[in-house]
């Protein structure tokens, strides 16, 4: 018997396939759940809420939550874009849950955010599942250090067309905001996102920009820069930058060396040819470290497999896998790609989970949204603590 357990089920009566799922989660496990997440993949919201209140009932967990998406992962596959149902659910004696849901209010000329539980001593991790419609997902993942200091979120945004996304918590179903759950006391958990690029290029100081523009790059015109830079790759990176050009911003200013995993990866928006300047997705200070990246299903392979050889939690017992919605099957041949790497990094442990539209996860100790990437949450034995160099 384990502590944690997986389930999918496929099939058009998304009411019975929830059911089946979360009957094959909880079946390993050693006592009843305390958390169970699930996540639907259906055209109609209706049953998709309809299924979201029958897998609560059949969990009668402390703690049920998930959310609609276009693709879902379980007993070791990833399925996308036809009617199915994952559940994933976890035994954790002792720890303290505090589900919650989100709402935004309006004050003046600035949403204000609503519903989060109060920082304890003992927070160890959160999760959040948000309707990137109508909640500021990437605000309050970029602010929550400052409300909510040394928590860790992972999650992911759910994924449909806009108004028909489901968010889900203890038998409430809304169309709208976003739901997650607060752990803490003895629970046992590490996280590690995998952003599928490999740098390009050398490390460069940024010497001028202006908010998300680079206009200089180690004392050149960033543009000018890039084009000397894409000019040295194989004609294979040189077509990869082509079709979707990159950027890392080192995490930690100090290293000697800056390699895959060191930076927070943020796409190439633009570029102004006069000005000779980049625009970026994030906002870079001058003086810090950046180097061009791009992605690949190779990149995104070996940059997931690298990781998880050296993931310092062990053993990981259960995972919940957020994985981007553009790595499944329209990157790698299959939507298994995933799953099967953690399930082989973290033989027996029950993994489950969604393909988002966005995911949350730390970087070197913030907590942010990205896009391509694998953000994963791994649960130990509750006297087991990662070690840290």
């Amino acid at each position: 018997m384990a502590r944690f357990g997986d389930g999918l089920a496929l099939g058009p009566d998304l009411v019975g396939a929830a059911e089946k799922a979360v009957g094959q989660a909880l079946a390993s496990l050693d006592g009843p759940p305390d958390l169970v997440f699930v996540f639907i993949t259906g055209d109609d919201p209706q049953a998709v809420a309809d299924a979201a209140l029958r897998a609560t009932d059949v969990a009668g967990a402390r703690a049920v939550l998930g959310c609609s998406s276009g693709g879902v992962i379980g007993d070791g596959r990833g399925v996308e874009g036809v009617g199915a149902v994952s559940a994933w659910a976890g035994v954790l004696p002792g720890a303290r849950l505090e589900p919650f849901r989100l709402e935004t209010l309006k004050a003046e000329d600035r949403l204000i955010v609503v519903g989060m539980p109060e920082g304890q001593d003992d927070d160890v991790v959160g999760v959040l599942l948000a309707d990137p419609y109508s909640f500021p997902v990437d605000a309050f993942v970029e602010r929550s250090g400052e409300a909510l200091p040394g928590l860790p979120l992972v999650g992911g945004m759910a994924d449909g067309e806009r108004g028909d996304i489901r968010v889900f918590v203890n038998g409430e179903v809304f169309d709208e905001g976003a739901v997650g759950v607060v752990l803490g006391g003895a629970v046992t958990a590490a996280t590690v996102v995998s952003q599928g690029a490999r740098p390009i290029g050398p490390d460069m100081v940024v010497t001028r920009s202006d908010e998300n523009v680079l206009y200089e790059l180690a004392g050149a015109p960033a543009l000018e820069k890039l084009e000397e830079i894409v000019l040295t790759l194989s004609d294979e990176e040189q077509e990869l930058a082509g079709q979707g050009l990159l950027i890392g911003v080192a995490m930690d200013e100090y290293a000697d060396e800056h390699e895959r995993g060191d930076f927070l990866v943020r796409g190439v928006v633009g570029a102004d040819t006069h000005a000779g300047a980049l625009a970026i997705g994030d906002v870079v200070e001058v003086g810090r470290t950046v180097r061009f990246q791009v992605r690949d299903a190779s990149a995104a392979d070996a940059d997931l497999t690298g990781l998880l050889d050296r993931f310092d939690l062990s053993p990981v017992e259960g995972a919940l896998l957020f994985s981007c919605n553009g790595r499944g099957q329209a990157t790698f041949p299959d939507s298994g790609h995933d799953a099967r790497l953690l399930n082989r990094a973290f033989a027996g442990a029950g993994v489950g989970g969604f393909f988002a539209a966005g995911e949350i996860g730390p970087v070197a100790g913030r907590n942010h949204v990205h896009g391509f990437t694998a953000s994963i949450l791994a649960f130990g034995p509750p006297d087991t603590l990662p070690e840290h160099d």
